[in-house]
């Protein structure tokens, strides 16, 4: 179901009040200043300076890489079958999708900061909807993970050139709240997209699903091009190319701060990947579950997900600290998988399929503490390269992702045990990222990227 900015102190700055000089006298001149003039409107850095049609765009943008792999879950075993190959090679599929949303995100967002936002994203989602066409005739398994390489390096213009175009609007705390309605929308994809892929494979097989993303990509693209404006204007725009785009990235490397919440969000998405990829085949094959009642389990925990995301957004957001929150988030998080590994490995008996949704239920509803703020965190780091640090965020997040991704099928279709310790894993050191880089940032001013 993805930029840098203000200090790392952002989201106290934001709530320490500012001493204001004591407005002047009627009739008097202001001392210190010149001749009166007339107020300068201030920049809006709220919800009023994106539409609802806007913000819709934008999340569903950012839901894509969701409804790229959610809606197709349902369909992974019969892949399977239809192909005659195993599981693990089926789950290779995933990620070839994520490879190419990490790689795709890599090259795009230095594109938008140096071309603007609208033509490369326009030239992305178009190729989304001719890869997923593709996806559709794959004749064997080896084609169809080519495919959904090219299918991910496309779709990752959406997510990677949202994020910056949401830098472009928003800063401080008011990002961080915007990125949190962004989960309320995008949240939806994970929430429906398995319970309709599961609907779509009573009247069709999985091809037809692939039609579906297709289609939708083509209405997305439509709207695209209709509403959404440029945000950001030529004379922000980066000079360069390739040495531009790389001494950028080294710059952005360059900050520890900014570095500890890009390692946090990628291990934290790792984790939840690690989930994504391997719950069909522990709902449906280890405890003999429907693709129907999987879809139902899947979207109560991504209901969590997004639930929980709006509480973060809406009262913890400007009330307790970014660090604060991506600490307790990060502590659940370890909490339920080391629970999920006890349970999935039978040390306290045989687990039944309730304890363990609720486990993943926990570790889902933690994931909106954590990914969201670690973006915001990151992105608020440096103000100049949007579209450069959108893109490292989420290239490592998918990247990070695509590699734990084979790892939860390596035991085989009859144990859930190399899920839950690759959670275990990704929290332990997405805790030992933050501690050691995050937390000591106290005092570091943003980093300042040189442009070519």
């Amino acid at each position: 179901m993805t930029d840098p900015g203000p200090s790392p102190a952002a989201a106290a700055e934001s709530e320490i009040p500012q001493q204001l000089p004591a407005p002047p006298v009627p009739g008097r001149p202001d001392p210190g200043r010149g001749p009166a003039r007339a107020p300068q409107p201030a920049r809006p850095t709220g919800p009023a300076r994106a539409g609802l049609l806007i913000t819709l765009i934008l999340g569903g943008l950012t839901a894509l890489p969701a409804l790229s792999m959610d809606m197709y879950l349902p369909a992974l075993p019969d892949v399977g079958t239809v192909y005659g190959s195993p599981a693990a090679q089926v789950q290779l599929t995933l990620t070839a999708c994520l490879l190419g949303l990490a790689v795709g995100q890599l090259v795009i967002g230095p594109m938008s900061d140096r071309f603007g936002r609208r033509r490369p994203l326009l030239v992305g989602m178009a190729g989304y909807v001719l890869a997923s066409a593709a996806c559709a005739l794959a004749p064997g398994i080896h084609s169809l993970t080519a495919f959904r390489l090219l299918q991910g390096l496309a779709g990752a213009a959406g997510i990677v050139i949202a994020r910056a175009v949401v830098r472009d609007l928003f800063d401080g705390l008011a990002m961080a709240r915007f990125f949190s309605t962004l989960m309320l929308i995008s949240g939806a994809a994970p929430v429906l997209a398995p319970v309709f892929g599961g609907q779509v494979l009573r009247f069709t097989d999985w091809r037809g699903v692939f039609l579906v993303l297709a289609a939708f990509g083509l209405v997305l693209t439509l709207v695209t091009a209709w509403r959404l404006p440029e945000t950001l204007p030529p004379a922000r725009r980066h000079g360069g190319g390739v040495t531009d785009a790389l001494r950028t990235m080294r710059g952005l490397f360059a900050d520890r701060a900014f570095t500890g919440y890009l390692l946090v969000g990628s291990f934290g998405f790792a984790a939840l990947f690690a989930y994504v990829a391997a719950s069909p085949f522990v709902i449906q094959e280890i405890y003999g579950a429907s693709p129907q009642t999987f879809s139902l389990l899947f979207m109560v925990n991504s209901i969590g997900l997004v639930a929980f995301g709006q509480v973060n957004g809406k009262i913890l957001v400007g009330r307790v600290s970014l660090d604060r929150v991506i600490a307790a988030g990060l502590v659940v998080i370890l909490l339920s998988s080391a629970a999920l590994l006890v349970m999935t490995s039978g040390l306290l008996g045989k687990a039944g399929l309730v304890p363990v949704s609720a486990g993943l239920f926990v570790l889902m509803s933690a994931m909106a503490l954590v990914l969201p703020n670690a973006n915001s965190q990151g992105l608020m780091r440096t103000p100049h390269a949007a579209g450069s640090a959108s893109a490292l965020l989420g290239t490592s997040q998918f990247l990070v992702g695509a590699i734990a991704s084979p790892l939860v099928g390596i035991a085989g279709e009859d144990t859930a045990v190399p899920m839950a310790v690759v959670q275990l894993v990704c929290a332990l050191v997405a805790i030992a990222c933050f501690a050691a880089l995050c937390l000591p940032k106290r005092g570091r001013g943003r980093v300042r990227v040189r442009r070519g």
